[in-house]
């Protein structure tokens, strides 16, 4: 495969006549993934990189190499381009919201698709999967909470959150530490991963670090298939009803956050009298800090 370079990346909105026009020069699996994306631009934005790759029989290195030979840092770059090269002016937040709504309608929608969306969460959840989460964190040594980019808020608000009843528990921010932190943990540990798209490297490569250590590696995610769902022991999928064209899943970090609420009170519930003496413990500490 010809290896682009730097300079003749696409521009913006113009990302499926750069591929069109590369087509002579790619390898018979850099083909088949170009008639893929051209084939259906609007659906590629809606896949993961695994699905991609198995769509097209190929491998995820296969999708991410040639995103980058054309030009772009990887797949998820592909996929912003194509969804602002398909997405009307107007669309880009929320599927019900136009352009002429005002903002108190604006309001109205965003709060009623975000119920609709952790309504609809439910039946994208495994029970059965939760129930072992539950079971796995309720006799882990400690856990480390690990995510990156728009994730890791959630994952420092989850550790602190289960630090407070009684969860020996690390979430550093690093990535760099992430990953050395993963790869000392040992069998009897939990790395509890966080990720939307679950194909962040920097995320699958201290989740591979965890459990190359011997933990057990439980995934929230938002979708079945993904590099991350492939390394979980348990996957908890917890979808939504994304817009078409947003990226960045403001919605899907609710849901976790919904996911995670749902994990703290279910181990507070294995151990209710330690986790409220903990929770006396930790709350005593704050009333120092309020006036």
């Amino acid at each position: 495969m010809t290896s682009l370079a730097h300079d003749t990346a696409p521009t913006r909105g113009a990302v499926t006549t750069h591929i069109r026009a590369q087509l002579p020069d790619l390898t018979p699996s850099g083909r088949r993934i170009a008639e893929a994306v051209l084939d259906n631009p609007h659906g590629i934005v809606h896949l993961t990189v695994t699905d991609l790759a198995d769509h097209t029989n190929t491998s995820v290195a296969t999708v991410v190499r040639f995103c980058q030979d054309i030009g772009l840092r990887g797949f998820q770059d592909l996929k912003i381009r194509l969804a602002s090269e398909s997405a009307p002016p107007a669309q880009g937040i929320y599927d019900d919201v136009t352009g002429n709504d005002t903002p108190p309608v604006v309001l109205n929608k965003v709060i009623h698709s975000t119920a609709r969306a952790i309504t609809e969460a439910a039946s994208t959840l495994d029970s059965d999967a939760f129930t072992h989460a539950v079971e796995r964190l309720s006799t882990a040594r400690r856990v480390l909470f690990a995510a990156v980019g728009t994730s890791s808020p959630l994952a420092q608000d989850a550790a602190y959150r289960f630090r407070t009843i009684g969860m020996h528990t690390e979430a550093p921010t690093d990535t760099h530490v992430q990953h050395v932190t993963a790869g000392l943990l040992d069998a009897g540990d939990v790395c509890l991963t966080i990720s939307h798209t679950g194909q962040t490297q920097e995320t699958l490569a201290t989740t591979t670090a965890a459990k190359n250590a011997g933990a057990s590696v439980i995934a929230i995610t938002s979708f079945y298939r993904s590099p991350l769902t492939k390394l979980a022991d348990l996957a908890l999928v917890a979808g939504s009803r994304e817009t078409n064209f947003r990226i960045e899943a403001t919605t899907s970090r609710l849901l976790h956050t919904t996911v995670l609420d749902a994990l703290h009170v279910a181990y507070t519930l294995t151990n209710p009298e330690r986790a409220a003496h903990v929770q006396q413990r930790s709350a005593d500490i704050i009333t120092e800090h309020r006036i």
